[in-house]
């Protein structure tokens, strides 16, 4: 009896995890390169009455197997999966707005600390550098670590292979530069530790090298070329893959699942005050 007031417990704090994890979605339905993530649930510990026995057949007298009896102990967290399929396309109009189509991710220089994201809401600084205005993080090139930077006075244009075609109309004659916009492909992007502000940073599970995170591989350029499937579409940013008739689902089966765990709390109390009138009757 007192196991299942403590099954419950672990249900209703689980099912509080999923709701946590459902409101934090639906928080983010808008956010640019949001990526939703899912609960799953793992089984608690066992508590064992009675092991399992070997079957005798040959025995005198000759006997089957039996099977262990076991009562489980509750729930728990088993994982919160990050699901990186890709968001919608909305359309801008605005040049500097970038979006991944396939696998990969923008790469920043944020005060120094490399990130990663897929929100390429876009802007140029007083400098002329390309960088995420929310922030003042740096996009970096092909090579990871260079700055992007596009003179005043200049024109430019964007590819789909992240060719950033600058002509610079201030000097004579003309001169004109290309630099590419890196894009990082993790080995398990789902991996990848989510820092804020849109961005993430790489884990011991997403690349990692002897147990140390280390950075993603870094493409762009005519030498290293996107990956197939990966390209960048400009004029456009990756909206939220964020579903909300999925998690409005997700939200009524937490709902009942909280509202079961705690009915199971109520009649276990009612067992007890039961055993307790015992001693008046």
């Amino acid at each position: 009896m007192m196991r299942s007031l403590y099954s419950a417990i672990s249900g209703l704090k689980a099912h509080q995890t999923k709701m946590d994890v459902i409101g934090n979605n639906i928080a983010n339905v808008n956010t640019t390169g949001f990526k939703r993530s899912s609960v799953t649930f793992a089984t608690a510990l066992s508590q064992t009455i009675q092991g399992a026995s070997t079957p005798n057949s040959s025995g005198s007298p000759a006997v089957g197997g039996t099977n262990p009896i076991q009562v489980g102990l509750g729930t728990s967290i088993g994982a919160t999966n990050k699901i990186m399929t890709q968001g919608s396309n909305q359309t801008t109009g605005n040049p500097l707005d970038m979006m991944i189509q396939g696998a990969g991710f923008f790469v920043l220089d944020y005060g120094g600390q490399t990130v990663y994201t897929r929100s390429g809401a876009f802007s140029t600084d007083g400098e002329g550098n390309l960088v995420d205005p929310a922030t003042g993080a740096y996009v970096m090139d092909e090579s990871g670590t260079g700055k992007i930077n596009i003179p005043a006075g200049s024109t430019y244009s964007i590819d789909s292979t992240g060719a950033v075609t600058i002509v610079d109309g201030t000097a004579t004659p003309p001169t004109t530069t290309t630099k590419y916009i890196g894009i990082a492909i993790s080995a398990n992007p789902a991996g990848m530790t989510s820092l804020g502000n849109n961005y993430y940073a790489a884990s011991n599970n997403s690349d990692s090298s002897s147990g140390t995170p280390t950075d993603p591989t870094v493409y762009g350029g005519t030498s290293n070329s996107y990956p197939k499937g990966t390209s960048l579409v400009t004029g456009a940013l990756e909206m939220s893959n964020v579903d909300l008739s999925q998690e409005m689902t997700d939200m009524i089966t937490a709902q009942r699942g909280f509202q079961a765990n705690s009915r199971v709390i109520t009649v276990s109390d009612t067992l007890l005050q039961e055993l307790i009138d015992l001693k008046r009757s």
